[in-house]
Formats: structure tokens, C-alpha cells, sequence
């Protein structure tokens, strides 16, 4: 039996396009595939400045092929691919361009599954749609002329999925991108959603048919996380900011924006710091992380009095992020809109307890009073209350940090992700014949 042929194709990739959970989760599933046999062709914009250096490079595999389509913007445009104005123009047109050229490996013989993360596909997409026009059938999926799609539209911030309303001016920004997600939903024969508690996201928003969607959880790799830090490099990290042994540390990782709430956990910190089990070990909250929204989070600091306790650590290193990990006590991340949520699988990976928000997927790897608590997005009084209790329970962390490390090596793991991702291909290609 020949090798299975995969063509992935994304808009942004780790390292080539920086850092985010969509670059990792794209990096991820090439690499392992490709460590379990399979052919990958990935296909993505090129480098925004120099090219990829061969040192380290996690597309070095023989079974890896990187082929670069041009992100081309606009004027009003950027090149990050986050605005709303490029995503609903340059990306689109990206997505045309990428798509037709997995038609054309397809049809060269060169893949046998399309694998496409949101809009990035929309090429291949419409070619199936036409052919299904022309009497191809469901898809085009059952004649041999296109290869499978599978869909994975990521977050779904362009329909507001998991945020608790949108502006109506982004809203109508995101219209032709919200068009051409619908439209590569339909044409796939399987739809992604990447927590169970997103299914219900998915099908509100995309209107999967019955037998369409399935589940396959982004996830973190546990070897890579371990060889980055351990006990020891926590130490050192605690003691290279005069953070005392005993001291609770309550570390929030993500980009300095509006929607990662760490404007609310500073009003939830000013209302919790007398509390007595917190006040008196004493503690430290940790930000880690770059971004537009630091001023208004430093004065939401201020205005709470948290100037003593509260260290803005930037933009780190991998080693020094997960160093960070090592020195936590508990991970606090109170995001209004969430996908996934990797940084909190790599919390929890460093056997950390987790307090977080129901947003997105995180109601599917936080069990409360299990690894940590849940509370309501913007909800002050509910976050105050979670630390308070956390503070109180420190006796527990390491009984609940470890019950987190089990839930990711069981459930988010690309060692089991990847096996479940390669079932899913070579079940619709069984479908195909």
C-alpha cells in the first residue's frame, strides 16, 4: 500500500509566521504526521522577511515538502493576515490561490486528502462545489476527480463564535469572510470542531450536515514541553525576579489585548488581595506576553493597587515560557474569546492548577474542583471568589496539577491526536471507493 499523501494548507505556519495557536497547531500536525510515515505538502505564504533557517527547522523531514503561495495586501492592508480589512480581501484571495494549488496536486496525483484551516482552502473548495454542480456528486468526494476535504475552521472569531457579542461595523467586516468559511464548510467532507464544547459553535455557525463533523481537539506536544523547562528552571526563574519560595505565584500568559481579559483579573486581584490566605503567604501575578492593550492593563494595575505584586514579564523566549510554568503556582486566564486555549494545555502539561473562564474550549480541559475552576467571562466577583478559594486550597495544587497533566498525556496529546487524525483520512478514503 502506498504511503497516505496529505496537503495541508494554512495561512500562517510556526516558526515561518511567528507565534499563536493557529501557527502551532499547523506546525504540529505536519511534523507528526510526517514522523508516522505520511507524505505532507504544506502549503502557506513564504517567510514575511528572510527565509526559514535550516537549523532547527521542524519541516526537515524527508517526508515534508513546503510549497509557498503569496499573501499578497492591500494598501489599507497589513501583512500580520489579522486585520478585519485583510482578512476579508488579501486573505481571501490567498485562500483562492492555496486552494487551486492543492487542486492541482490532486489532480497530479500528488494528494490524496486536502487538509485546510479556515478560508486558506477556499480554492479547492469552489472547484468541488462546481464540480458538484456538474453531477460530481456529494462534494466530489465519491468520483475520484477531487480528493477529500477535510475542514477545520479554527476559532470562528469572524462569526463572534465564542465572544459574547460583536460590534456590528466588525461584523459586517468579517461578512465576505464569514461567506467564504460557509461555503468551504459545505463543499468538505468533514468538518473539524476542536473541543466538544465547540460543537455546538460549529453547527450554530456552519450548519454541518448530520454525518460531517467530528471531533479532534487541538493539542500540545508533551515531549517538547518537558524538554523545555523543568522544577529547576522554575527556580531559577523565581529567583531571577527576587520572587520568594513560599510566594504564590498566579502567572497569565496571552497577547496584551481586549479580549484576554487581564483588564478584569486586575479588578478581580484589587478586590481578593486582602484576603487573608493571600495576603499571607504573599504573591505575585506574572503576565507574560506583548501587545496594544498593555497601557489600559497597567492602569487597571494601578487603579487596583497592584503595582508591588504584579510583573509584566513581555514577549520570552520558549525556554523562559515555560521556565515561567515551572514557577507558577496556578495558571489564571480570564479571556472573554477563546479557540483552544494551548497555553493552557502547556499549564496544565507543567502540572500547574488552572483558573479560567467558560469561553471557547477551555470548558473542556478545566474540570473544577478537579484541575482547577471555572468561572463567566467579565464575571470580577466570580474571579475574585475562584482565587480566594484557590488561595485557601494551596494544600491541593500538586494533586490538582497533576490530575491536569493526566487529562492532557490521555486526551490533548499529539501522540494520540495524530493517530486519530490519520484514522479520520483513511476512513474517508475507504468512503471514496
Amino acid at each position: 500500500m502506498n504511503p497516505l499523501r496529505v496537503a495541508v494548507v494554512a495561512r500562517a505556519v510556526m516558526p515561518i509566521h511567528g507565534v499563536g495557536g493557529l501557527e502551532r497547531s499547523v506546525r504540529d500536525l505536519v511534523r507528526h504526521l510526517a514522523a508516522h510515515g505520511v507524505g505532507v505538502t504544506l502549503i502557506t505564504p513564504p517567510p514575511p522577511a528572510i527565509g526559514r533557517q535550516a537549523a532547527g527547522d521542524p519541516f526537515a523531514s524527508p517526508n515534508i515538502r513546503v510549497r509557498h503561495v503569496r499573501y499578497l495586501t492591500f494598501p489599507f492592508a497589513n501583512r500580520r493576515g489579522t486585520t478585519i480589512i485583510d482578512r476579508s480581501t488579501a486573505y481571501l484571495l490567498f485562500g483562492w490561490r492555496a486552494g487551486r494549488l492543492a487542486l492541482s496536486l490532486v489532480k497530479d496525483g500528488e494528494a490524496d486528502i486536502v487538509h485546510g484551516f479556515g478560508a486558506s482552502v477556499l480554492g479547492y473548495a469552489l472547484a468541488r462545489e462546481r464540480l458538484h454542480r456538474t453531477g460530481g456528486g456529494q462534494g466530489g468526494a465519491r468520483t475520484g476527480a477531487t480528493a477529500p476535504l477535510v475542514f477545520n475552521p479554527q476559532g470562528l472569531e469572524e462569526f463572534g463564535a465564542t465572544a459574547a457579542s460583536q460590534p456590528r461595523l466588525k461584523r459586517l467586516g468579517y461578512l465576505p469572510l464569514r461567506r467564504a468559511v460557509r461555503r468551504c464548510a459545505r463543499a468538505a467532507d468533514c468538518v473539524i470542531a476542536t473541543d466538544a464544547s465547540l460543537e455546538s459553535t460549529v453547527v450554530r455557525h456552519l450548519h454541518p450536515r448530520a454525518d460531517q463533523m467530528t471531533t479532534i481537539p487541538n493539542g500540545i506536544d508533551l515531549t517538547e514541553v518537558s524538554a523545555f523547562a523543568g522544577p529547576a528552571e522554575g527556580a531559577i526563574i523565581r529567583q531571577r525576579y527576587g520572587i520568594a519560595p513560599g510566594e504564590m505565584v498566579l502567572l497569565s500568559v496571552g497577547r496584551l489585548e481586549v479580549n484576554k481579559g487581564f483588564d478584569v483579573l486586575a479588578s478581580a486581584l484589587g478586590r481578593a488581595r486582602q484576603n487573608p490566605a493571600l495576603a499571607a503567604a504573599g504573591w505575585r501575578w506574572v503576565i507574560v506576553g506583548a501587545g496594544p492593550f498593555r497601557q489600559p492593563i497597567e492602569a487597571a494595575v494601578v487603579r487596583n493597587g497592584l503595582e508591588s505584586h504584579t510583573i509584566f514579564a513581555g514577549r520570552v523566549a520558549d525556554i523562559d515560557l515555560h521556565g515561567w510554568y515551572e514557577a507558577a503556582s496556578i495558571f489564571v486566564h480570564p479571556t472573554r474569546y477563546e479557540g483552544s486555549s494551548l497555553v493552557t494545555l502547556e499549564a496544565m502539561a507543567h502540572r500547574k492548577p488552572v483558573i479560567a473562564t467558560r469561553a471557547g474550549g477551555l470548558p473542556d480541559k478545566v474540570r473544577p474542583r478537579e484541575n482547577g475552576w471555572l468561572v463567566e467571562p467579565d464575571d470580577v466577583d466570580g474571579l475574585a471568589g475562584a482565587i480566594e478559594e484557590a488561595a485557601a486550597e494551596r494544600a491541593w495544587f500538586a494533586a490538582m496539577g497533576a490530575r491536569g497533566r493526566e487529562i492532557v498525556e490521555r486526551e490533548f496529546s499529539w501522540t494520540v491526536l495524530v493517530e486519530r487524525q490519520i484514522a479520520l483520512y483513511e476512513d474517508l478514503l475507504r468512503q471514496k471507493v
